[in-house]
């Protein structure tokens, strides 16, 4: 993969509340497209879950005049964090891009393994293979899933929120899916997929034990590749894309399934 990213690319017209109880928070406005138009800002949002938005989160939320919220957790991790708070007249839609027994046992043991057993799990760079690997599949084996979400936002669906748990993976793969059928350039993609690494924006992993081994600088480094925004994930993605289907545009018309209407109007909608 070639794709270089630029330094100094700007992506966000404005910086992102930083909220209390919602992590990786912002509004995906102001990226630009091939055909030199950007995306409408107050339209298309991001964050981690809502299950823990403060009410002040909650205020700031409902004032956006959201119409859906799509949340890709799925119950495994519903369960672990807690629903998402209700948001008055806000339409919650649940499209989980993983299987709750898919990885259970993985993410049991990054939660609560110890060192010998994290450096098995994790160690020589099997923690960011599984990662490239998670955005691959993620591409070839949920295409229904992204084709909902992308019909539903051409069709009625905004202004929406797409979220996961840390608002870094699905939901950072389903919004670069967006963007690209929205004809954003990849390299501006990738750029906002980065800003996930903000210190604000990181998700906030608890262990279980508060032994010095649970907290050491080893642990830390063995499990950043799973908490990190990483280029090489997203690049893996476009590859399969490119790969699999020959391009973009024929990844959402066979893919994805959208028309050439549908396109047009998820641009009128979502486009300056």
């Amino acid at each position: 993969m070639t794709q270089q990213i630029p330094q100094d690319l700007p992506t966000h017209p404005e910086p992102a509340p930083v909220m209390t109880g919602v992590r990786n928070f912002r509004d995906v406005g102001g990226l630009p497209t091939a055909d030199g138009r950007r995306v409408r800002t107050g339209r298309l949002f991001r964050s981690g879950h809502l299950a823990h938005a403060t009410e002040t989160d909650a205020e700031f939320l409902a004032s956006l005049g959201l119409h859906t919220v799509f949340d890709f957790r799925n119950r495994a991790d519903q369960a672990l964090e807690g629903p998402d708070v209700a948001l008055p007249g806000v339409r919650n839609v649940n499209i989980p891009l993983s299987d709750p027994a898919d990885g259970g046992e993985f993410w049991r043991m990054v939660r609560e393994g110890g060192l010998d057993q994290l450096r098995g799990l994790l160690g020589g760079g099997r923690a960011a293979a599984r990662m490239t690997a998670s955005y691959r599949e993620m591409i070839l084996g949920r295409t229904a899933e992204h084709s909902r979400v992308v019909h539903a936002l051409a069709e009625d669906s905004v202004p929406a929120l797409l979220h996961c748990a840390a608002g870094k993976d699905r939901a950072g793969l389903s919004v670069a899916v967006t963007l690209l059928a929205l004809g954003v350039e990849r390299e501006a993609i990738v750029a906002d997929y980065l800003v996930s690494n903000a210190p604000h924006n990181r998700y906030r992993m608890r262990r279980g034990g508060d032994t010095p081994e649970a907290r050491s600088p080893e642990v830390t480094d063995l499990l950043a590749p799973l908490f990190d925004a990483r280029a090489e994930y997203l690049l893996a993605a476009y590859e399969t894309i490119d790969t699999h289907w020959g391009g973009v545009d024929r990844y959402l018309a066979d893919g994805l399934g959208l028309a050439p209407a549908t396109l047009e109007a998820l641009r009128d909608r979502l486009l300056d």
